[in-house]
């Protein structure tokens, strides 16, 4: 396989890598959202919505209920909050 070739292939590898990379409609990773969330709940969604006014960008319920331990951080609001950042969501649904 000639070099030409080869370095052809690598830019189509790394165009699908780019373009297959997770992201939500404001263009932010939802992988480090997820994460944000792991830290708090809430805080993915939040970063979701491009950080910004505390009281209009971050879901309150998740956010203030994440102090509650065993509910909250760590516990079921933590998971519910990841998988929700993770799939682009910024409700505040505290259900399934």
């Amino acid at each position: 396989m000639s070099a030409g070739v080869r370095r052809f292939m690598m830019i189509v590898l790394l165009m699908a890598a780019v373009v297959a990379t997770p992201r939500c409609a404001a263009a932010r990773n939802t992988t480090a959202a997820m994460w944000l969330s792991i830290a708090h709940p809430g805080l993915g969604e939040w970063y979701l919505n491009g950080w910004g006014n505390f009281g209009n960008n971050c879901p309150q319920n998740k956010f203030w209920l994440g102090f509650i331990p065993g509910y909250g951080w760590p516990g079921y609001l933590q998971v519910k909050s990841a998988i929700d950042a993770k799939h682009g969501r910024t409700n505040d649904k505290l259900t399934f």
